[in-house]
């Protein structure tokens, strides 16, 4: 069964979108949340459809169904909001592009927090870097049951954020922590979403702000980072990460990104941002 848990803070009026990434949870965004509400803006930390009950409930769902969950989320922000900026973690990055992309004139701002176009970090084993070909295994109808399970160090190089993290995953707290495993048809639509984000790259012409792990275990910053900064249009930057692993959001450098993130939306969105209060 799925929990509802997204959040939202009402603040001023330019809002700001955040996505979670693949088999994940509104939570691993909360503490980016605050942080942005603190510096004056309003929040709305979504659910992607499928996520936060168990495999079954994902694979009920595919990219186009989490996508149209994001495009919901921003409708109905945008219906508080005068201006609206967007940020996404992971897979959550790429389908920020894609509506960065799908809307110039509508979303002034794009938070690209370690984006995964390719599980490629140094911690992905070899199996799992050939996970590009599971877009075949599933028109094949080959894996449905089957999963890659998280590893060892979980995108946390924090080992206390760690340990209370893999907790919770481990123990069936989806809501809290994501699932433990990644099955290979949500993979497959995974790297479906990516491939049609890659190639709408060029059409995104709003300022994005790129802040990617130079240690990444998942998805390197070179594959995946420097990706979009070459092709998108509009404005870039770029915030490496160098004591923080993929979940860059609540790993030990959150309160520089946190910080970082808020200045840039404020810039674009012609305001100062208020003074960030410290935050978990």
């Amino acid at each position: 069964m799925i929990e509802k848990v997204d959040f939202q803070f009402e603040g001023g009026p330019h809002g700001v979108l955040l996505i979670h990434g693949l088999t994940g949870t509104p939570a691993e965004m909360r503490l980016l949340g605050k942080g942005l509400h603190r510096a004056g803006f309003t929040v709305h930390g979504m659910q992607l459809a499928g996520h936060c009950g168990d495999d079954n409930d994902l694979l009920a769902t595919d990219w186009k169904d989490w996508y149209a969950s994001v495009q919901a989320a921003a409708d109905a922000l945008e219906q508080r909001c005068s201006r609206v900026f967007v940020a996404g973690l992971s897979m959550g990055a790429l389908l920020a592009l894609l509506l960065a992309a799908d809307r110039p004139n509508r979303v002034h701002g794009v938070g690209v927090l370690g984006a995964t176009f390719r599980y490629d970090g140094w911690s992905i084993p070899r199996l799992g870097r050939l996970s590009f070909l599971l877009p075949l295994l599933k028109r094949l109808g080959i894996g449905r049951h089957r999963s890659f399970m998280e590893q060892p160090p979980y995108g946390l190089r924090d080992e206390r954020i760690r340990a209370t993290v893999s907790a919770a995953m481990l123990g069936g707290d989806s809501a809290a922590a994501g699932l433990p495993g990644n099955p290979w048809h949500a993979l497959a639509d995974m790297y479906t979403l990516a491939a049609r984000t890659r190639r709408r790259l060029p059409d995104v012409v709003a300022p994005c702000f790129i802040a990617h792990a130079t240690e990444d275990d998942v998805a390197s910053l070179k594959s995946n980072a420097r990706l979009v900064e070459r092709r998108v249009s509009g404005p870039v930057e770029m915030l490496p990460l160098d004591d923080s692993y993929h979940m860059i959001t609540i790993d030990r450098q959150r309160r520089l990104l946190h910080a970082r993130l808020g200045a840039f939306f404020a810039r674009h969105a012609g305001s100062e941002p208020l003074p960030l209060a410290s935050v978990a």
